[in-house]
C-alpha cells in the first residue's frame, strides 16, 4: 500500500495554506517543509506524494528537489493566473488547477493513492522516468502531460533505441488508465500469420495447433493501454483489421463470429518514415491518419548530449539495484561519450554502461578505459593519467589531514616565464574536476573534499564552465 503521507512545498504562502487545510480535511497526513529542508525530509520519511504549490517560492522548491527519486509522484498545484509548470521543471508531474473541485481533487488522489488490491501504480517494472534536462526532453515531457489524460491515439516516432516504449509507459502512467494493464506487443517480431491471433485471440480449433481458446492483446489491455511497437512493420492485411478496431472499437477472435467490444487506448510507435512507406504502398494512408492524431517525436541521443551524464547515472543505479554492480565515469570519459554519434541511441549507451560495470566493477572509469571506437574521438588531455586522490591542507582542515603533495623541489619556472594566474586557474580547475569525479558529481561532497563552502564551489563551477549535480536540474 502506498503511503498516504503528503509533503507540501513550500511551507509558506497562501496557496500552500489552503492546500494543507483541504488535504488534512480529506484525511491525509500532511507535512510541510522549507525548500532547503525538503530533500532531507523526503529521505528521512516515507512520503507517498509531493504537492508543489506554484507560488513565488516555486523555483527555489524545484531547485531544492534536485536528486529526487524520479518515480516519486509529484502534483503541481497552480492558480488560473500562473504557468502550469516552471520552465526548469525536472520531472513529469500531474497538474491540478486551484481553486479545484472535490471531484477533481478526489480523482487526482485516487490515482496517486490506489485502493487495497489495486495494481501498484509506482511499480518500477512498469514505469521508467524520462531522464535528462535538455530542451528536447523537456518538450517531450510537456507533450506527454498534455495528451496523457485524453484517450487520443498517440504515434511515437523516433530512431531505434531512443526509448519509444519509455514514452508509451509514461503516457499510461500519467493517464486515468494507470491502474489498468499496459500491454506491449512488437508488431515486427511476430510473423504476419500469427499476428491476428496475438492481437485478437482465437477460439479452440480455429487453426492447427489451437488446442484452447486464447485471449488476444486487445482483451488483455481492456480498460488500459495497448502499445503497438514497430507498427510500420505490420503486414497490409493486418492494417485493414486494425483500422476497423480503431474506428469501431470492436473485433472478433480468430475462428469466432462473436463481436467483442473494447475500451483500449492505442499508442503506436515506429522508427520508419510512414509517409515514405505510404508512397511505396507498404502502409495504408487511412490507418496513418487514424494513428497520427497526436504525434510525439523522440529525439536521438546525439541531439541531447547534455543528457548523457544523467543517463549514465540512472543506468548505473538500475544495475546496482539489480545487484549487478555499479560504475562511475570520470568527467573526461563523459566528454568523450558526448563526441560520439550514438547510432544505437540510449540502447547502445545502456549496453556500454553494463559492459563497463562488468569490466570495471565499483570503479571510476577514465576515458582511456572506454572501448576503442570511442577513443577515436579523444583529445590528448582526455587520456592523461588521473592522479591519486589529493587532499588540500587548509586552516580549517583537521590536524591529521593528508597535505597536498606539490613536490615543490621539482617545480621549475620556465626560462621565458609563465602567466601565474592562468597556471593557478588551470591547476584549480583540474583539482575541482578531480573532486567532482571523486564525489560522483555531487557539489556538496566535492566542496567537503576541497575544504570550501558549497556556494563558493558553485561560483567556481560557473567560472570554469563545469557541471555538478547541484548546479543544474535533472
Amino acid at each position: 500500500m502506498v503511503s498516504r503521507r503528503v509533503l507540501l512545498l513550500p511551507a509558506r504562502g497562501e496557496l500552500s495554506r489552503q492546500l494543507a487545510l483541504v488535504l488534512r480535511f480529506a484525511g491525509y497526513d500532511v507535512e510541510t517543509a522549507a525548500p532547503e529542508q525538503a530533500l532531507d525530509q523526503i529521505r528521512a520519511a516515507d512520503f507517498g506524494i509531493i504537492f508543489l504549490a506554484l507560488d513565488d517560492l516555486a523555483e527555489s522548491a524545484v531547485a531544492a528537489l534536485d536528486g529526487l527519486d524520479r518515480q516519486m509522484p509529484v502534483v503541481l498545484v497552480h492558480g488560473a493566473d500562473r504557468e502550469a509548470a516552471p520552465p526548469s521543471l525536472p520531472w513529469s508531474a500531474v497538474r491540478l488547477a486551484w481553486p479545484t473541485t472535490h471531484e477533481a481533487l478526489k480523482d487526482c488522489l485516487d490515482r496517486l493513492f490506489p485502493r487495497e488490491g489495486t495494481p501498484g501504480l509506482r511499480s518500477s517494472e512498469l514505469f521508467r522516468a524520462l531522464v535528462g534536462d535538455s530542451r528536447a526532453i523537456q518538450t517531450t515531457r510537456e507533450l506527454i502531460l498534455q495528451v496523457a489524460q485524453s484517450d487520443a491515439t498517440v504515434l511515437i516516432l523516433g530512431e531505434s533505441g531512443t526509448g519509444k516504449e519509455v514514452i508509451a509507459r509514461n503516457l499510461h502512467y500519467y493517464s486515468s488508465r494507470r491502474s489498468r494493464p499496459f500491454v506491449p506487443i512488437n508488431c515486427g517480431a511476430i510473423p504476419g500469420e500469427l499476428l491476428e491471433s496475438e492481437l485478437f485471440g482465437h477460439e479452440k480449433g480455429a487453426f492447427t495447433g489451437a488446442l484452447n481458446s486464447r485471449q488476444g492483446r486487445f482483451e488483455m489491455a481492456e480498460g488500459g493501454t495497448l502499445f503497438l511497437d514497430e507498427i510500420g512493420d505490420m503486414p497490409m492485411a493486418m492494417q485493414v483489421k486494425l483500422l476497423r478496431v480503431l474506428q469501431e472499437r470492436c473485433f472478433e477472435r480468430v475462428g469466432s463470429n462473436k463481436t467483442i467490444h473494447c475500451d483500449v487506448r492505442v499508442v503506436a510507435a515506429t522508427h520508419r518514415n510512414l509517409e515514405d512507406e505510404i508512397v511505396n504502398n507498404r502502409f495504408r494512408e487511412d490507418l496513418y491518419y487514424r494513428l497520427n492524431v497526436f504525434p510525439i517525436e523522440v529525439p536521438a541521443l546525439r541531439e541531447r548530449i547534455e543528457d548523457i551524464q544523467p543517463l549514465v547515472e540512472e543506468l548505473s543505479a538500475r544495475l546496482k539495484a539489480e545487484k549487478k554492480g555499479a560504475v562511475r565515469l570520470a568527467s573526461a570519459a563523459i566528454r568523450l561519450l558526448q563526441r560520439y554519434h550514438w547510432p544505437g541511441n540510449v540502447r547502445e549507451l545502456s549496453n556500454l554502461v553494463e559492459r563497463l560495470t562488468i569490466l570495471h566493477p565499483n570503479r571510476v572509469v577514465n576515458a582511456a578505459d572506454l572501448p576503442e571506437k570511442f577513443l577515436r574521438y579523444a583529445e590528448p588531455a582526455d587520456l592523461a593519467p588521473v592522479p591519486a586522490r589529493l587532499a588540500v591542507e587548509t586552516p580549517e582542515s583537521s590536524a591529521d589531514a593528508a597535505p597536498l603533495n606539490t613536490d615543490a623541489a621539482h617545480v621549475r619556472l620556465p626560462e621565458d616565464g609563465l602567466d601565474l594566474k592562468e597556471h593557478l586557474n588551470a591547476l584549480e580547475c583540474a583539482l575541482i574536476r578531480q573532486a567532482l569525479d571523486e564525489a560522483n558529481g555531487v557539489v556538496a561532497h566535492a566542496a567537503t573534499l576541497l575544504r570550501m563552502r558549497r556556494t563558493t564551489l558553485v561560483e567556481k563551477l560557473r567560472k570554469y564552465g563545469l557541471r555538478g549535480e547541484e548546479t543544474s536540474i535533472i
